[in-house]
Parts: C-alpha cells; sequence; structure tokens
C-alpha cells in the first residue's frame, strides 16, 4: 500500500522507514517487532499529549475552591525535584521525546500547583525562594560543566527512591484525613494509566533498567493513590486545612 508523501513522511518519521515499509507498505501483520514499536511510539506520544493537560483539573480545583486542602507541599516538591533530574537526565541522554515528553509539561504544571499551595498557605516569601530555588536547579542539572555524566547518572539513580518518597506524604495525608481532599481524580487516573503505559515503552524503545525501575515504581504508587480515591470517594474528610 502506497500513501501520499503527506502521510508518508509522518509516519516514517514516527516509526521509521523499516518498520513503515513492513507494515504499511508490505502489510506484514505478523512483523511482531515493528507492530510492537509502532505502539509503542503511538502510546509514547498519547502519554505526552495527555501530560500537557493531566494537572491542569487539579490547578483549576485549587484557584476555584481558593484553597490547597489535602495536598501535600512535601509530595509536590519532592516530585518536583525528582522531575528536574528526571528531564536533565533525558535529555542529556539524548532519549526519544515520546519517551520522556510528558514529564516536561507536568513538570512545569508540578511548580504552578507547588507555587499555588504556598500562595494559598500565606507563605509568600518562601513561594518566591522556592520557585528561584527551582529554576536554578533545572539550569544547573542540564548544564553538564556544574554536573558531571556520572554524577548525573547517580542523581538519577536517587530518583527512584525519591519517587517513592515524595507519594508516601500524599498516601499518609489521605489515609489520616480519610480523604483526597482536593487531589484531582482525572490527574490521579491520568498519573496511573500514563505510568502503566510508560513501563511499555520503556521496555520497548530504550534498554535502560534505571528508567524500567522507576517506571515500574511509579505505576505501583500511583496504583496506591488510585485506590484511595476509589476506597475515599465522596467522603469530605477533616475541614482542617493541612499545612506543611
Amino acid at each position: 500500500m502506497y500513501l501520499p508523501a503527506i502521510i508518508r513522511k509522518p509516519a516514517v518519521s514516527l516509526i521509521g522507514e523499516k518498520c513503515y515499509v513492513s507494515l504499511i507498505e508490505d502489510l506484514n501483520f505478523a512483523d511482531v517487532d515493528c507492530i510492537k514499536y509502532s505502539l509503542s511510539k503511538g502510546l509514547g506520544f498519547g502519554i505526552v499529549a495527555g501530560g500537557c493537560i493531566v494537572k491542569i483539573p487539579q490547578i483549576l480545583s485549587i484557584m476555584g475552591n481558593q484553597s490547597a486542602q489535602g495536598l501535600s507541599l512535601t509530595s509536590y516538591l519532592m516530585e518536583t525535584v525528582s522531575y528536574a533530574i528526571t528531564l536533565a537526565y533525558n535529555f542529556r541522554q539524548n532519549n526519544p521525546f515520546s519517551t520522556f515528553g510528558e514529564i516536561f509539561f507536568i513538570q512545569l504544571q508540578n511548580i504552578v500547583i507547588t507555587l499555588l499551595i504556598l500562595f494559598y498557605a500565606g507563605q509568600h516569601a518562601k513561594l518566591l525562594a522556592t520557585f528561584a530555588g527551582l529554576i536554578g536547579l533545572t539550569y544547573c542539572l542540564v548544564d553538564p560543566t556544574m554536573v558531571s555524566p556520572m554524577l548525573m547518572a547517580n542523581l538519577y539513580a536517587a530518583t527512584i527512591p525519591l519517587n517513592l518518597a515524595s507519594k508516601v506524604p500524599q498516601i499518609y495525608t489521605n489515609f489520616v484525613n480519610k480523604s483526597t481532599g482536593q487531589l484531582s481524580v482525572f490527574a490521579v487516573v491520568n498519573y496511573f494509566a500514563g505510568s502503566a503505559a510508560r513501563v511499555f515503552t520503556t521496555m520497548t524503545e530504550l534498554d535502560d533498567p534505571l528508567m524500567l525501575s522507576g517506571a515500574l515504581l511509579a505505576t505501583a504508587l500511583n496504583g496506591i493513590l488510585l485506590l484511595q480515591v476509589i476506597i475515599y470517594w465522596g467522603k469530605g474528610g477533616k475541614k482542617s486545612i493541612k499545612k506543611e
């Protein structure tokens, strides 16, 4: 099957010349490797697209309620630092954008949420210091003259336990309050689906045990948060705002 150039070129850019010829031109649907690779690419860009909006409902919920009740500042700070390291690692490894692109968009949204938590807690001085600190950290991580490749790899390895530590405070907050507060259901569901799909794309496109371990851990922790959303659905929990 031969397609017009306007369709062929984007398809080749997405799945490569070899898989395009095998699947599209030769209609070789027995080519399992190309089918897995094409599915991985499709999932990857789907995850990136979802990452563009995954936390928008969370941001709107905070602003609409003028409250960050039930959200753990500790969790968001640790997650934001972890994502800054993950972004820098992927950029410096020259990994395909489809394998990590959602992290870039989620990171931007994480920064907004972190600042909103501080804003509604009345901690305006900490808000400015936190914003400046996160920008400075990102700059240092991307610059190889400031953070060596070996140190970068070690920092990325450290994000695996850091991701664990970043989710635990939110999980604990939900458990104590018997409620997920202003935690966005949309964000939690998409986080779980995205991290589960990322396990598949990482196994298919990258030979990186560190990234695979991180994806598996994220899926497990997001699964716990999803379970809490189901258990505490419709429960208001405690009225007091938890400040951290």
